[in-house]
């Protein structure tokens, strides 16, 4: 089974997804956020979605800010939505994506053409991702 990670914006949302053995994970697709629940209803089953991860947007300083706020309220949609998907029960959870941000935030400055700038909110999905499962990989060593 497989994670989806989410980077979710006000126009875009940024996908990723993990590799079976959730080791590895790359940028998978950006898709508009009005076809998001689409997407989510034909790609959970169809790669083996048993979590999905939304990339949880704080301060540096760890407060709460509006779009926090507006993040935790789609999760929770989304959630109550597509927790079960194809008679199969998804977790969601939240995961801090402060310094995947960042990260993308770089690479967005470096990106020129439309398009290269959809795909940076997928590249942003994958460094949250990859942070969640470098934290897996983490937890199975100790």
């Amino acid at each position: 089974m497989k994670i989806l990670a989410l980077d979710l914006g006000d126009k875009w949302v940024g996908t990723a997804l993990s590799d079976a053995l959730k080791m590895t994970c790359k940028p998978y697709e950006t898709v508009e956020l009005k076809q998001l629940h689409g997407f989510l209803t034909r790609v959970i089953p169809q790669e083996n979605i048993s979590l999905v991860l939304v990339g949880h947007p704080k301060t540096f300083a760890g407060q709460a800010s509006e779009q926090t706020l507006k993040i935790e309220k789609a999760k929770t949609e989304l959630e109550e939505k597509l927790g079960t998907v194809g008679g199969k029960i998804v977790a969601w959870m939240l995961w801090d994506e402060r310094l995947s941000s960042k990260r993308a935030e770089e690479l967005k400055r470096g990106a020129t053409t439309p398009e290269a700038k959809k795909k940076s909110h997928s590249i942003a999905a994958a460094f949250i991702l990859q942070s969640y499962l470098d934290h897996l990989a983490f937890q199975r060593s100790e």
